[in-house]
């Protein structure tokens, strides 16, 4: 059973680029974009991931936190952020918990083999915690203006 609009996001506490960790309750207060993403440094999650540093500035007039999860550690973050010099968090989730716990953490299929990775999708989360938007299986073009529409129909 996946979460739906209306619950309240589960809390987490993961270790981020740099040394530091991120906690969603301490995000409390503000709008949160949680946006899930397979793997660094791959075609899609590059855009996406520079479609949300280009847009920062509309992101942060509203004061909204941008933060991206992945199963990479917390180097492989270090080094993707420094790469595409990208100005927003990203949380590494090794143990899946918080891929497990949000739905992303899915059964695919690629060229006739079955794995388990995150299905990229998007959580926009109110301050007060609950869920306002989900964006499941993600396309990359176009998705940082949706998030951005719904914000501004939200505030």
């Amino acid at each position: 059973m996946g979460l739906e609009i209306g619950n309240t996001a589960p809390d987490f506490v993961l270790p981020t680029d740099g040394v530091g960790t991120i906690a969603l309750k301490d995000l409390r207060q503000k709008p949160v974009v949680l946006y899930f993403y397979p793997k660094d440094n791959t075609s899609g999650c590059t855009q996406e991931a520079i479609d949300f540093r280009d847009n920062m500035e509309k992101f942060s007039a509203h004061d909204v936190t941008v933060v991206g999860i992945s199963k990479d550690s917390v180097k492989k973050h270090d080094n993707f952020k420094a790469k595409h010099q990208l100005n927003f968090s990203l949380a590494s989730d090794e143990s899946t918990d918080v891929c497990e716990q949000y739905g992303v953490w899915v059964e695919k299929k690629m060229y006739g083999n079955t794995y388990w990775g995150i299905e990229r999708t998007t959580f926009l989360i109110g301050a007060d915690g609950k869920i306002v938007k989900i964006w499941p299986k993600v396309k990359v073009k176009g998705h940082v203006d949706a998030v951005l529409a719904a914000l501004n129909a939200l505030i």
